[in-house]
């Protein structure tokens, strides 16, 4: 039998795993009688654990939500995963949060084992992040906006549109997306009778909470693929719309959801429509995916790769015709072509 302070981190250990745990199931575990079970829970409750308990047949225990946040217990993957994810937040979009990550961080890499601290520290020296162009938006707007997503409460702001005209909105909020880049807020908008995408940078920093409504069902069923039509939809000055000769399964890992709307053809060919503002942009990013094209709309996009292809041609003189490479691992743009091509310069 395991000593009683041994005891305690396991049982804390197995309440912190599941969400419910009948007595016999625990005491089971630990290898203990009911009423020692019973005398661990009122020490654990002793030290700041809310652990709740019900009687009967159906009883059993499960872990709370006290006033104070106590200690937590996390295996090695957990704490792993939980420092990178600490580092990234610490240098990402959202202010307010890299102080409050690099405390987090310097607590949890200070108790790390050796054998952990190894693995964080190869992890953080050979992770290179790429500098984030994007807007950064503020921690307490997003966390207001994900409250009252969950509690079904209205919003009220002042958004700022492209061409940076201020409109009163009053919205029912439903979720938040991150693209990686940008946040957005989809929310149904009671004065258009439709659901609209916001960038939560645009929106100004005063929002206030309003009445509760009835939440709607997602708009078709998943916000991330609605975000996507939404920004892919924009009326940029040039609209394209390409037919790519590769699966969309293979597309879709090369390109952002917010660059553009996918769409299968067959097995073998996909369809993208997607936009820029400028000609030049929109040509060399299409190019970097990777794969063989077809370029059906707008005419203005057809005549100018025709020229560059020409211009090209005249470059080279004399180049061998190179075997196609196909759409394999090895042909596809890395992230930071595709972020060099032009992707900052298209996101609305």
């Amino acid at each position: 039998m395991l000593q009683t302070s041994a005891r305690l981190l396991r049982l804390l250990s197995l309440l912190q795993a599941r969400r419910f745990w009948s007595g016999p199931e625990l005491a089971e575990r630990l290898e203990v009688t009911g009423r020692t079970l019973r005398r661990d829970v009122d020490r654990l409750r002793n030290l700041g654990y809310p652990v709740d308990s019900t009687a009967g047949m159906a009883g059993g225990y499960r872990l709370g939500a006290g006033a104070a946040l106590p200690p937590l217990l996390l295996d090695d993957d957990e704490a792993v995963a939980v420092s990178v994810g600490l580092r990234t937040a610490a240098g990402g979009t959202v202010t307010g949060m890299e102080e409050a990550a690099l405390r987090a961080l310097t607590k949890l890499e200070q108790v790390l084992p050796e054998r952990l601290r190894r693995r964080v520290e190869a992890l953080h020296a050979f992770i290179v992040p790429l500098a984030s162009s994007g807007p950064t938006i503020d921690l307490q707007v997003l966390s207001l906006m994900a409250s009252a997503c969950r509690d079904h409460q209205q919003l009220r702001f002042i958004y700022r549109s492209r061409d940076g005209a201020a409109s009163d909105r009053t919205v029912e909020p439903s979720g938040l997306v991150h693209t990686g880049r940008r946040w957005y807020l989809v929310a149904w908008d009671p004065a258009r009778t439709d659901w609209r995408t916001f960038r939560v940078d645009r929106i100004q920093a005063d929002v206030a909470t309003g009445a509760r409504f009835t939440p709607r069902p997602p708009p078709d069923g998943d916000l991330a693929a609605y975000v996507s039509r939404s920004v892919a939809s924009i009326a940029y000055p040039f609209r394209a719309r390409v037919v790519l000769h590769a699966p969309i399964e293979v597309v879709a890992e090369r390109i952002s959801p917010g660059a553009g709307l996918l769409g299968a053809i067959d097995e073998r060919t996909c369809e993208l429509h997607t936009g820029s503002h400028s000609l030049e942009t929109l040509a060399a990013w299409i190019s970097l995916i990777g794969v063989d094209f077809e370029v059906r709309d707008p005419p203005e996009l057809v005549a100018y790769l025709g020229a560059l292809a020409s211009r090209l041609q005249r470059a080279t003189p004399g180049a061998p015709i190179l075997a196609d490479p196909g759409v394999g691992p090895a042909s596809a743009p890395t992230s930071a072509d595709l972020v060099v091509a032009g992707a900052a310069a298209r996101t609305p």
